[in-house]
């Protein structure tokens, strides 16, 4: 993997506020992202928006790792117009861990993190509106865990709704 250390003003000012809080600066392939403890995730994103430009949250979304203590990785990728630079900000937490929302901080994060506790059963904590938003309400699994198959996941569903097997 070609991970190499992130080093330039932003991550110096970063530091220096949150010390500890932030595990690690890196790029890959020139795309910059920083690991940060859990807690430190809506600070930093304040900070961000406010001190730095990164006026624009893009996405929210998660990576499952089921073999992992720290089950899931959430990432926020923010994107600063004046700056013209993307940034990530990734965590790692566990199963049933319900991270703070963000939408108090970047109001476009309530549909961003619904759809992640969609297809992935992560809750976020203080969220206004939390339910899915792709799927039905009455669906059963998240399907983006790796833990189980998609295949297993919608055959209730189908056969119940659509009065059909799966044709998968």
């Amino acid at each position: 993997m070609a991970v190499t250390p992130w080093e330039d003003e932003l991550t110096r000012q970063l530091q220096e506020k949150f010390g500890e809080q932030i595990l690690e600066f890196s790029s890959y392939l020139g795309q910059n992202f920083l690991v940060a403890r859990p807690e430190a995730v809506i600070p930093i994103l304040e900070y961000l928006k406010a001190e730095a430009q990164f006026d624009y949250l893009v996405d929210v979304t998660a990576v499952d790792y089921p073999e992992r203590p720290e089950r899931f990785e959430l990432v926020y990728i923010l994107y600063s117009f004046e700056r013209n630079q993307r940034i990530r900000i990734k965590t790692r937490i566990p199963e049933g861990f319900r991270p703070a929302t963000a939408v108090p901080v970047y109001p476009t994060a309530n549909w961003l993190e619904r759809e992640v506790f969609d297809m992935f059963g992560i809750e976020f904590q203080g969220h206004p509106d939390m339910r899915r938003i792709l799927l039905p309400e009455d669906w059963t699994g998240h399907p983006l865990r790796k833990d189980v198959s998609i295949l297993d996941m919608d055959q209730r569903w189908v056969r119940q709704h659509l009065g059909i097997e799966s044709g998968q």
